[in-house]
């Protein structure tokens, strides 16, 4: 287990933004750099759409703008869920700061839909959305990219470069979710890692007869961050809280296949 993270630069030469998550910007010398593609990957069930729902409403809080697109639930599922956590998207989409663009139900007669699942159009609906919010940074949230690559995974990398080039200059930092497979806890194409700017992975195991989920900061370009393996929770009105690193002497280990051996 490495000791503990310290930011020891004395000058940032970046705007960082808040994740939303309290204690987890520490851990990343203040936040994630503006601008930046971060890529949140792991396992169903590991917590990647609640810290996506974390990072989206951070902006309007922030009094910034956030457009979330959603693949693998429905705009109404991912509301409820957010007023579960604590957090107001339909007021944030009432009043103009917020767009959520419903990926999965791919109604014509709903304008932020989209009814091809491609890179082209979620990219097209993306910019629209970002016209319609107007002048300024705002966050952008795909959760998941990996339903546009299920049935061809080698072109992971390549969407995931072209959504990352296309939207870098009109002004926006990307949170996007891609999912590792139950069986082999492999990603689909491994493609988006290799894109992204930064890699929190999450994952989970069974311990104690009850589910035990973990998050590990495993990239972030020009930020010195936290090298540990942490206990997370998900907790109804607060969303994820950071508990603590895990202990090995108390056989806290991260089981997943590839980072087990890591910190033993």
């Amino acid at each position: 287990m490495t000791s503990e993270f310290k930011w020891s630069w004395a000058v940032d030469k970046f705007r960082r933004l808040s994740t939303g998550v309290p204690g987890l910007d520490k851990l990343l010398a203040g936040g994630i750099p503006e601008g930046f593609m971060v890529a949140a990957v792991g396992e169903p069930g590991t917590g990647k759409t609640v810290f996506s729902i974390h990072f989206a409403y951070q902006a309007i809080r922030d009094g910034e703008k956030a457009i979330y697109v959603t693949t693998e639930e429905s705009r109404e599922s991912l509301l409820r869920q957010a007023e579960m956590l604590g957090f107001d998207f339909r007021r944030a989409v009432r009043e103009g700061r917020m767009v959520i663009i419903d990926a999965l139900m791919r109604d014509r007669d709903d304008p932020w839909s989209i009814e091809d699942l491609t890179v082209e159009s979620l990219v097209e609906k993306v910019i629209e959305a970002k016209r319609f919010l107007g002048y300024g940074h705002a966050r952008l949230v795909v959760d998941s990219m990996s339903a546009f690559w299920l049935d061809k995974p080698a072109m992971a990398r390549k969407y995931s470069y072209q959504l990352k080039r296309t939207l870098y200059k009109w002004g926006m930092t990307i949170l996007a979710t891609s999912q590792y497979a139950i069986t082999t806890e492999k990603g689909f194409g491994f493609g988006i890692e290799h894109v992204a700017d930064g890699v929190i992975r999450f994952s989970r195991q069974i311990m104690g007869w009850r589910i035990q989920r973990y998050l590990l900061i495993e990239k972030m370009r020009q930020t010195p961050h936290d090298q540990r393996v942490w206990l997370i929770d998900i907790r109804s009105g607060e969303g994820i809280v950071l508990l603590r690193p895990a202990d090995m002497t108390k056989g806290e280990a991260y089981m997943e296949r590839g980072f087990k051996k890591s910190i033993e």
